[in-house]
C-alpha cells in the first residue's frame, strides 16, 4: 500500500483509496509510472565526441507523444536561475519523467558513453525556468561535478541567443563546434574537464531546462542544493512583498 501512495505521490495525483467499483485504480496508476518518457534507443545510437572535449547532443530524447505532457507539468519558477526541486511543486508527467531521467538505466547509458564509473558518485538536479540577459557567459563548470546533463524543455526556439555553444576556448563565443536550440526536449550531455569550454549569447526571457549532474559527493550535493534552497527562498519572498 505504501508503494502504491508514493507511486500517486510522483505522479502529482491524491491517492484515492480503492473501493469495490474502482479496483483498477492501484494498477493504473503503477501503468501510467512505467510508461517510458526517455528515448534510449535513439540515445544508444547517439556518437560521443571528443573535439574538443566529450560531448554528445540528442534532439528529441523526450519522446515527441509525451513531450507536451511534460511541458504542461513543468514546474513554476520563481524568477531566473537555478532552483532546487525542494522548493518547486514537481508534480504530475514532469515528476515522473525526472524518475526516469535519476533511474538507473539512465546512469548505465551516461557511464557507457563516456567510459566512467559513476559507482558511488551522488546526483542532483536543479530546474531553470529562465534566464537573464547577464547570463550564459563562458565558463566549464566546477571541478567538483563530473558529468553535466542538460535536457530542453521549449516548444520551439527563434531566438539567436540562449542558443548554448560547444566552444574551444574561454575567450571566443564565435569558435564553437556545436550548438545547441534549447527546445523540443533536446539533451546534451558532457564530461567536465578543465577545457569543457560552453556558453550562450545573451538571451532574456523563458528558457525552460534542467540540468542534472553527477558529483564528487555528498558533501556538494548538500552545498550546492542548499546554496540554490537559499537563493530560491529569498526570490520567493522578494516576489511576494515586490510582485512580480
Amino acid at each position: 500500500m505504501a508503494s502504491i501512495k508514493r507511486t500517486f505521490a510522483r505522479l502529482g495525483l491524491g491517492y484515492i483509496k480503492p473501493a469495490s467499483y474502482l479496483p483498477f485504480a492501484p494498477a493504473f496508476a503503477m501503468k501510467a509510472a512505467m510508461i517510458p518518457y526517455l528515448d534510449y534507443d535513439a540515445l544508444e545510437r547517439t556518437p560521443r565526441r571528443s573535439d574538443p572535449y566529450d560531448f554528445l547532443i540528442l534532439e528529441n530524447f523526450i519522446l515527441p507523444a509525451r513531450f507536451p505532457l511534460v511541458c504542461g507539468d513543468f514546474p513554476a519558477t520563481p524568477g531566473a536561475g537555478s532552483h532546487p526541486p525542494c522548493e518547486l511543486d514537481i508534480r504530475g508527467h514532469f515528476a515522473a519523467m525526472m524518475a526516469e531521467l535519476e533511474a538507473g538505466r539512465f546512469r548505465s547509458a551516461i557511464e557507457a558513453k563516456f567510459a566512467i564509473d559513476l559507482t558511488g558518485r551522488p546526483s542532483m538536479y536543479t530546474v531553470r525556468g529562465a534566464v537573464r540577459a547577464k547570463d550564459g557567459s563562458i565558463h566549464t563548470d566546477s571541478k567538483t561535478k563530473l558529468i553535466t546533463v542538460l535536457l530542453y524543455m521549449n516548444e520551439g526556439w527563434e531566438a539567436d541567443g540562449g542558443r548554448l555553444r560547444i566552444l574551444r576556448s574561454g575567450t571566443d563565443m564565435e569558435d564553437h563546434v556545436a550548438e545547441v536550440s534549447p527546445n523540443g526536449g533536446t539533451l546534451l550531455a558532457f564530461r567536465r574537464s578543465e577545457n569543457s569550454w560552453h556558453g550562450h549569447k545573451p538571451f532574456e526571457g523563458r528558457r525552460r531546462a534542467v540540468q542534472l549532474n553527477w558529483v564528487t559527493s555528498q558533501e556538494v550535493v548538500d552545498r550546492e542544493q542548499g546554496r540554490h534552497r537559499l537563493s530560491t527562498k529569498v526570490k520567493k519572498l522578494t516576489g511576494a512583498i515586490f510582485g512580480g
